[in-house]
């Protein structure tokens, strides 16, 4: 079993969950990695960006034809030109290997990648899932985009996954505390949350005694969050923080916050809905079939008025995101484990032996 995709030092999602995927497969797999990561260093200019993503580029490519050849392999890949870089993993494999081909489609804009395709963009993207054998799609709402491009009896739904068990909820937190962890850019929504927050302690003014909001990541619009934690003393930033400071931030709130744009099947979520928390999120890509009524508040994307009266909903009565919480660390212990994923990717292995 080959499996292609960034790995080592990446800690992008696709790397920390192509980390998982090896650790955890049955033994009977040999699973090796073929990195094809590319990687930019702090301090970087564009164009010593873009030279240092072409190099890693073309040694990603250049080796692969002459790696030992597997029984199986397995490209992960996202949308735009990561796609396009993916492909010569899928030629070499299926073309002059002879040997079956998974590609797992990760990335939140795929759907806008298929529809704004030109003639020649379209004609690779055929050629490309064509000589795949499956495809794999992160939901249903996937599946459907995918299937523009991919014949049906190729597309295979295998979700993302988590482990519960990396988290110690504490249901009863005192003062309800809210969590946001992400990247600070516009497709997240941190402006927005950051204005919900504002507007929350215009009308309603609450203290620590009754809530806390601590908001991590780090971005180009981290200077709102500072600035909000300056002046509101229920509200911390912490910047960027490491594996365990996140579970602990996670497991000690009641309330996770994505109101995000634009999502694959978003890990995080599913580590915030694994920590026990209830969720404040939009109803875009995969979300609506991961979360249900009782998971929490699904606003729309952009919708700060949304925002502010879930908050408001949240803040007033702390027992019902309590509920809420257990219930979706059910959710996520019933569908959205390594052990459940593992068994729908080894079923595909074993379907093209």
């Amino acid at each position: 079993m080959l499996l292609v995709g960034p790995s080592g030092r990446d800690t992008g999602g696709i790397a920390r969950y192509l980390t998982e995927q090896r650790r955890r497969l049955p033994d009977e797999f040999d699973v090796r990695v073929h990195d094809n990561g590319v990687r930019s260093r702090d301090g970087d200019g564009a164009l010593a960006a873009a030279a240092l993503a072409v190099l890693a580029t073309l040694r990603a490519w250049v080796g692969f034809p002459f790696r030992r050849r597997p029984d199986v392999v397995h490209v992960h890949t996202s949308d735009g030109v990561a796609f396009y870089r993916a492909s010569w993993f899928v030629v070499v494999a299926a073309v002059i290997w002879g040997r079956p081909v998974v590609v797992h489609v990760h990335g939140s804009s795929f759907d806008e990648f298929v529809a704004s395709a030109s003639p020649l963009a379209a004609g690779a993207q055929w050629l490309t899932f064509g000589l795949a054998d499956r495809v794999v799609s992160l939901s249903e709402h996937w599946r459907e985009v995918l299937s523009a491009r991919v014949a049906d009896s190729k597309l295979v739904v295998v979700p993302n996954a988590v482990d519960p068990d990396e988290y110690d909820p504490d249901y009863g937190a005192d003062p309800p505390a809210a969590v946001f962890v992400s990247n600070h850019v516009e497709r997240k929504g941190i402006r927005e949350f950051v204005a919900a927050l504002d507007r929350l302690g215009e009308t309603e003014p609450f203290d620590e005694a009754d809530a806390r909001v601590e908001i991590a990541g780090s971005g180009p619009l981290a200077d709102l969050a500072a600035d909000l934690a300056d002046r509101a003393p229920n509200v911390t930033y912490r910047g960027y923080v490491s594996e365990s400071e996140k579970r602990a931030m996670i497991e000690s709130a009641s309330l996770y916050v994505l109101p995000t744009y634009a999502e694959g099947l978003p890990i995080a979520l599913l580590e915030g809905m694994a920590g026990g928390n209830a969720v404040l999120t939009t109803d875009v890509d995969a979300i609506p079939e991961v979360v249900d009524d009782d998971s929490g508040w699904v606003v729309e994307p952009g919708d700060v008025d949304g925002l502010t009266a879930a908050l408001e909903d949240w803040t007033a009565d702390p027992g019902a995101a309590a509920a809420m919480g257990r219930h979706n660390r059910a959710i996520v212990e019933e569908r959205y484990t390594w052990p459940v994923v593992v068994d729908r990717l080894t079923d595909v292995y074993r379907s093209l032996a």
